[in-house]
């Protein structure tokens, strides 16, 4: 149901975590010691805990040299051959640097060294470069991952935003459509009945505050969203004619239920735009419910088009403007069909919550 896989880690939880292993990993490097010290021997002394901790504290060491600075200074920058030689060189001098040290210091109690010939000795330092060198790749994958991981918290974060800003986009887009409907409405209401003129700027008022403080939260309750609707219809009432045949069905919301604000205004707009016709029979269906978690909006009705160069009522860009915001706010989770079929002009949103 959602649109892309989402990472569940904050950017500051991941740096805590990665902060814990290292420290994790540290405790266990100079630990190892004392985990191996045997029954018989209850203490050790400092110079074989140093020759305990040699090959730990050098693996460690090419795990963060890599870590740190070959991995964003060589793959980072697709130096891949000088990061592979590179390697190679360091983990010569570290295995270097390590036998000698073994040498000069004496080996624990109990530990007696015997002499190698040429072919082991051989294979004891093949055996360790192969050690290194995992050590290596696993600091290359770690820093790999960490790179990944920012890489997609950055996009996601730009895409978050970019999304945020076309919404506040289209909504300021909305607010102004809205309002120039309604009050070319009101227009009409005043060459006849200033009276319900009047009325109709009171109940506007109640509207924009709707629309325009009310409206900025990300979601709204469902059942202030429908009240919104039911005014605004009772405010489109006051001028259509006696020939219009009106039904409204707005149910009663369910408690806890929300929804994004002012999905439903640009469809029951063109309904009252295209719907009704100065001297021929007209209807308009208006039918909203909730069922098994899916709010529904069921539009239909009599279909007389304007001439949109004569009419100055801010239409064309309702339903665009829907299909995107739907698109953003319900991706994968909306079904938003309409069109006309014969002299009658339906559409069917149905949100999944």
């Amino acid at each position: 149901m959602t649109e892309n896989t989402s990472i569940n880690l904050s950017g500051s939880s991941y740096k805590r975590m990665e902060y814990i292993i290292h420290i994790v990993a540290w405790v266990i490097v100079f630990g190892i010691p004392f985990f191996f010290t045997g029954r018989e021997q209850q203490d050790i002394t400092t110079t074989e805990y140093i020759h305990r901790e040699i090959a730990p504290v050098s693996f460690m060491l090419v795990f963060y040299i890599n870590y740190f600075l070959l991995v964003d200074y060589f793959l980072f920058s697709k130096h891949t051959r000088q990061f592979i030689l590179c390697n190679i060189v360091f983990i010569a001098i570290i295995m270097g640097v390590v036998h000698i040290c073994m040498q000069l210091l004496p080996p624990p109690a109990g530990l007696h060294l015997h002499h190698r010939d040429w072919n082991e000795t051989l294979g004891f330092f093949l055996v360790n470069a192969l050690l290194y060198m995992l050590v290596a790749g696993l600091s290359v994958a770690i820093r790999m991952t960490a790179k990944w991981y920012q890489v997609e918290s950055s996009k996601r974060e730009l895409e978050k935003s970019k999304a945020e800003a076309e919404l506040q986009n289209l909504k300021s887009q909305l607010n102004p459509h809205f309002l120039f409907n309604t009050l070319n409405n009101i227009y009409s209401l005043i060459a006849f009945s200033p009276e319900k003129a009047q009325k109709a700027v009171h109940d506007l008022s109640r509207l924009l505050r709707y629309v325009l403080y009310d409206s900025n939260q990300q979601e709204v309750p469902l059942e202030k969203e429908l009240d919104f609707i039911r005014n605004y219809v009772e405010l489109m009432r006051i001028r259509l004619p006696q020939h219009v045949e009106l039904e409204i069905n707005i149910a009663e919301a369910n408690p806890g239920s929300s929804i994004a604000p002012l999905l439903f205004i640009s469809l029951i707009e063109n309904a009252f735009k295209h719907g009704v016709s100065n001297n021929k029979p007209s209807f308009i269906h208006i039918h909203i419910h909730q069922d098994n978690g899916r709010i529904v909006c069921d539009i239909s009705n009599s279909y007389f088009p304007k001439d949109n160069s004569q009419d100055k009522s801010g239409s064309g860009i309702g339903l665009q403007n829907l299909h995107r915001r739907l698109e953003l706010l319900y991706p994968s989770r909306h079904i938003f069909t309409y069109g006309q079929n014969g002299e009658t002009y339906n559409c069917l949103l149905e949100i999944l919550t």
